[in-house]
């Protein structure tokens, strides 16, 4: 049996609620200060996980007691150390590699620090997350009857390591890319980039309202605290793929506009009968792709650090692709704000922006 764990974290206060109800009582500002001291701890064991080859494994999600604007606003190091402690809780349980989930893979160095003080071996899952996605705007973009190539592609978080990856496999078939991030400086180096090497029309900027409403296709990966993504300022038609957790576009927002199609970037079908045993609000069966890449790694006996740092491999985002349907991994079907994507959304979405 393959063993793996997973590092999550609540994103803020209300999730610890799903976990302790009694946190229900306190404040939130008394929840966070309490945090910081809680140890890391096993949240849930997984179970049921089984390739088409006939590969099984198991594992642990493993709780680091911050939320993701603690991440954020904490003495880096101080956070390190916490999910570093997690790590050590992977390895107690008998992981042989463990997953970076949530704020926890992007804080510092994206998980080398991490890697370096850790027996077994580590990844952030961000290479199967970039595939799915960029799976799921491709297939999104067929039901809308979105030409791709023709279309302004806008990345939001693009010098991100997720952002950077799906900008540059993005230029090689698509004509028009615009680049959104918060320093003007590694925006204008990715730019240069990607117009030698991929001959492709680049627009950058650090001002995401003034470019939003260009876009007819956004992917917004960025590692805010709050959402981003003003759909009041969206064209008509647009698709957004949303990957950010916490998301870039807020729930009650994007019920507003029914005349864009907001999908939710990086979920994917477990193959088994697998029981998570904590509710992130999937469906049965389902996971978040950073998850399906430790899975993956592990059912396959690839322990080695995989997806870490600034810059991921583009090579091992098409390897963990096909490593994913070798062992059932599918992407789920399309989601939006968790919940399923019917026909009859489309045809209404496509129906109102035909009409106008």
């Amino acid at each position: 049996m393959k063993k793996f764990g997973f590092i999550i974290h609540p994103l803020d206060v209300s999730d610890i609620a799903r976990k302790f109800p009694v946190s229900r009582f306190f404040s939130d500002r008394l929840l966070e200060k309490m945090l910081k001291v809680v140890p890391a701890f096993k949240a849930s064991h997984i179970t049921g996980i089984e390739s088409v080859k006939g590969v099984k494994a198991e594992g642990y999600f493993v709780c680091c007691p911050l939320t993701a604007r603690q991440m954020i606003e904490l003495p880096t190091e101080e956070v390190i150390e916490k999910i570093i402690d997690a790590g050590r809780k992977a390895e107690e349980l008998g992981a042989e590699i463990v997953g970076l989930g949530a704020f926890t893979s992007v804080v510092g160095d994206k998980g080398l620090t991490v890697a370096q003080n850790l027996n077994i071996p580590v990844t952030t899952g961000n290479s199967y997350t970039v595939a799915t996605a960029l799976e799921g705007i491709r297939l999104a973009s067929d039901i809308m009857g979105i030409n791709m190539g023709k279309s302004n592609i806008l990345i939001v978080g693009a010098t991100g390591s997720i952002g950077k990856a799906c900008s540059k496999i993005l230029a090689r078939d698509n004509k028009y890319l615009m680049l959104v991030a918060r320093r003007e400086e590694r925006l204008k180096e990715l730019a240069d980039e990607l117009r030698t090497g991929y001959n492709v029309q680049v627009e950058t900027g650090i001002d995401l309202n003034k470019l939003l409403p260009e876009a007819d296709i956004v992917v917004t990966v960025s590692s805010s605290v709050d959402s981003l993504i003003d759909v009041s300022l969206l064209k008509s038609g647009a698709i957004v793929c949303d990957i950010a957790r916490p998301r870039d576009v807020a729930e009650e927002i994007a019920l507003k506009r029914d005349d864009i199609l907001v999908i939710d970037g990086g979920i994917v079908e477990v193959p088994g009968e697998v029981e998570f045993n904590l509710n992130f609000g999937f469906p049965k069966g389902t996971s978040y792709a950073c998850m399906a890449e430790t899975m993956i790694l592990s059912l396959e006996g690839r322990y080695e650090n995989y997806s870490l740092g600034a810059e991921l491999d583009l090579e091992k985002i098409i390897e963990i692709s096909n490593l994913a349907d070798k062992h059932g991994f599918r992407l789920s079907s399309l989601r939006s704000l968790e919940r399923e994507v019917t026909l009859q959304q489309v045809s209404k979405v496509r129906r109102i922006v035909s009409s106008t």
